[in-house]
């Protein structure tokens, strides 16, 4: 293995580290893994809920949500049809939780059995048999076409959530919320479907509880500049910026009818940060025939916000943590509108417990659809674990027990290793509806006896799995020179559906290329492709969409269903496509990416704080790695339960003595490291729970004697 420690500017670091008030460890560790821009950063350094995106950055989020309160209003009947994994279960679940909670009459629906994925006719066409009005999506539609135009010519409104590619052609829906869409509006692509959902019910929380939802406010800061002044105005719409107006005005040059102002504030509500001075400027501007109306909010916000009374708003730049990360050096308006937002959602009360109860299942499916944490995705699975921590919801609670994680501290490796298998086990055999039963029922007993099924189910699974690899690894193997020695291939019917995920990721694990695993039924093909070495397996689908049925998916993980009359065509095309596939080179000598060295005398208990604050970790987001040098090998024990495989370190830094662990390791022992020797170690620092204490060990990556060559 090769060590690699980017070599990085001390003088970016001393800067990364006086602007956003981290320390140089933290600042050295943020630039060698690129996060070097304010936005990013934020993610990095801040937990609370208040910087997650405005859900009302969705072009239709309020066309979505006015529909869903006229529902309410008529006491209409509502389906939500979401999708069978995780994901879509947990996003199912919230907002069927969410909706019922406001007293609206929901029924919610999953694809059981060999149903096919997302929504179908049959089930639109049964909800108008229901007198339904109403279809709202989850981490599923935006590729159902011909199923929204049915719901149209039965009377049905649909509303579609999802995060998914969308096609050329989009469906007729009432709205679309969805961060992928070519002309979305939205911040950051990478939502999950099921943080899609929660987007939209936080939406619906601000819509009942804001006074301003639905209606266009303006905030008005005028400044001098030289000889002239400088009026900004910002349009807010659900505390977005739909619109800015900037004028310089020399005073006495034009009548204020000669500017764009009067056209731009024409029936707005109007905000100022003491108003006083504001319309002493602006007489001076255009003389004291004039007369704007506003609302002085600097003694209200003062009340709210203890820190910005009898400040300018030049003096609360300085303090504000939400400028510090912008991108340039914001304007007197930019403070403004960050105060505005902050005082709106802390009058009204925002981010409530049950917001916080609603972010658990948004982790969770955040996690099991392996979305990138990166931007907001991180607050939303930080906050939800916290939460999950203090208090679980209840059908998690009852997972968390069988698994022997209640009452214990976990992350998102833990959920991601164990709960998310779990959870998305019942989908693969059929069954997905037993999960979201799970985490809806209010009655104890049957979330016992859910949980006891869902488990069982998982462990059905697991076998299943090793059954299934017999069959597909051979069939994998024999494709391989078929493509070229750039994608493998397993299929038939003997292969089952709920298992196709699972042996295309493990396939493409196991060869180090693409992989798709396809089940046969009689009348159809079923498959799922997962990617290796950085290729989008939209590509490949992409060429083939008039052959399926259906299909979907993200750039590394797909899955799609065609009647079997066009696997042959299928094959064909896939065959040409994979002469000019391009996968990234695989190395000859593993490169292992260092974080950050540190000396002996730094290897003290409060690393761990630091490795807690870059939580998270996952996609994109891998565990701090640190390397270390010169420590003494105190002890060495043999671990394993058959056979002696690993092994278990002390290691000496002089003042503190660590355990660590190095797995696969032990035929190295007196080979390439022995007892009371010196060396140099790459490594990452973990919680480590057992007999219900939770202490801190080493999980050592790579190491060698002191001395000897890392390159």
């Amino acid at each position: 293995m090769i060590w690699d420690k980017k070599e990085i500017s001390q003088e970016m670091v001393k800067s990364i580290a006086a602007r956003y008030g981290c320390d140089f460890l933290t600042a050295s560790i943020l630039i060698r893994r690129g996060i070097t821009e304010g936005e990013d950063i934020r993610y990095f350094l801040e937990d609370d809920p208040r910087y997650l995106r405005n859900p009302f950055e969705f072009s239709d989020m309020e066309d979505a949500v006015d529909r869903i309160l006229a529902a309410r209003e008529e006491g209409e009947k509502v389906l939500i049809f979401g999708d069978r994994d995780a994901d879509g279960i947990t996003g199912t679940v919230l907002l069927t939780g969410y909706l019922r909670s406001l007293g609206m009459d929901v029924s919610w629906q999953l694809p059981i059995g060999d149903d096919p994925y997302g929504l179908s006719i049959r089930a639109v066409e049964e909800f108008a048999r229901a007198s339904g009005s109403l279809i709202i999506t989850v981490d599923c539609g935006i590729s159902c076409i011909a199923e929204v135009e049915k719901a149209n010519e039965l009377g049905i409104d649909v509303i579609i959530t999802d995060h998914h590619n969308p096609r050329d052609t989009m469906p007729d829906a009432l709205a679309i919320v969805n961060p992928k869409l070519t002309d979305s509006s939205y911040g950051f692509r990478d939502l999950a479907g099921c943080a899609v959902a929660y987007k939209l019910v936080a939406a619906l929380r601000f819509a009942q509880k804001s006074e301003i939802y639905g209606h266009s406010i303006c905030l008005l800061n005028v400044r001098p500049s030289n000889d002239a002044y400088v009026i900004e105005i910002a349009k807010l719409r659900n505390l977005v910026v739909v619109k800015r107006l900037t004028e310089t005005i020399i005073p006495g040059m034009v009548s204020i009818t000669e500017t764009r102002l009067p056209a731009f504030l024409e029936g707005q509500q109007i905000f100022a940060w003491d108003a006083p001075l504001q319309k002493k400027m602006l007489a001076k501007i255009f003389g004291n025939g004039i007369e704007v109306y506003m609302l002085d909010m600097a003694e209200e916000i003062g009340k709210e916000i203890p820190q910005t009374s009898g400040k300018s708003l030049l003096r609360i730049r300085e303090l504000s943590k939400l400028a510090k990360y912008s991108g340039k050096a914001p304007e007197e308006l930019d403070v403004f509108i960050n105060l505005f937002t902050t005082f709106i959602r802390r009058r009204e009360k925002h981010f409530t417990g049950e917001d916080r109860t609603d972010l658990q299942l948004a982790a969770l499916g955040t996690i099991a659809d392996i979305m990138p944490l990166r931007d907001e995705n991180r607050i939303i699975v930080r906050s939800g674990v916290a939460s999950l921590l203090e208090k679980p919801r209840p059908g998690i609670h009852a997972l968390l027990f069988k698994l022997g994680l209640a009452g214990r501290r976990f992350g998102a490796g833990e959920i991601s290793w164990q709960l998310c298998p779990v959870v998305n086990a019942p989908g693969r055999m059929g069954s997905p509806d037993k999960v979201a039963a799970l985490l809806l029922s209010e009655d104890p007993n049957e979330r016992n006896n859910l949980a006891e099924e869902i488990m069982f189910m998982n462990n059905k699974r697991r076998k299943l799995g090793g059954d299934m690899w017999v069959i597909v690894e051979p069939r994998a193997a024999k494709s391989l020179a078929e493509f070229e020695g750039k994608l493998v291939l397993a299929y038939g019917e003997d292969i089952v559906r709920g298992a196709t995920g699972l042996m295309a990721n493990r396939m493409s694990k196991f060869f180090k290329v693409p992989a798709m695993a396809v089940s046969f039924s009689e009348t159809t093909a079923t498959g799922s492709l997962r990617s290796a070495r950085g290729f989008n397996v939209q590509l490949l689908m992409e060429p083939c969409a008039d052959l399926c049925i259906d299909w979907g998916g993200h750039n590394f993980a797909a899955g799609f269903s065609m009647e079997r009359s066009n696997w042959d065509a299928f094959m064909v095309r896939i065959k040409n496509m994979a002469r000019i596939m391009e996968l990234r080179d695989e190395e000859d000598e593993e490169i292992l990416t260092v974080d950050a060295e540190l000396p002996p005398s730094y290897l003290t208990p409060d690393i761990l704080r630091l490795a807690d604050r870059f939580e998270p970790y996952g996609e994109q987001n891998d565990r701090l790695v640190f390397m270390t040098r010169g420590l003494r090998v105190a002890d060495i024990a043999f671990m394993g339960k058959n056979e002696a495989k690993h092994v278990k370190l002390t290691l000496d830094t002089g003042k503190h003595r660590w355990p660590a662990v190095y797995w696969q390791a032990a035929g190295k022992v007196k080979q390439e490291f022995d007892l009371e020797d010196r060396v140099d170690l790459v490594y990452t620092v973990e919680r480590n729970w057992f007999n219900g204490i939770d202490t801190v060990q080493l999980k050592i990556v790579d190491l060698r004697r002191s001395g000897e060559s890392t390159a």
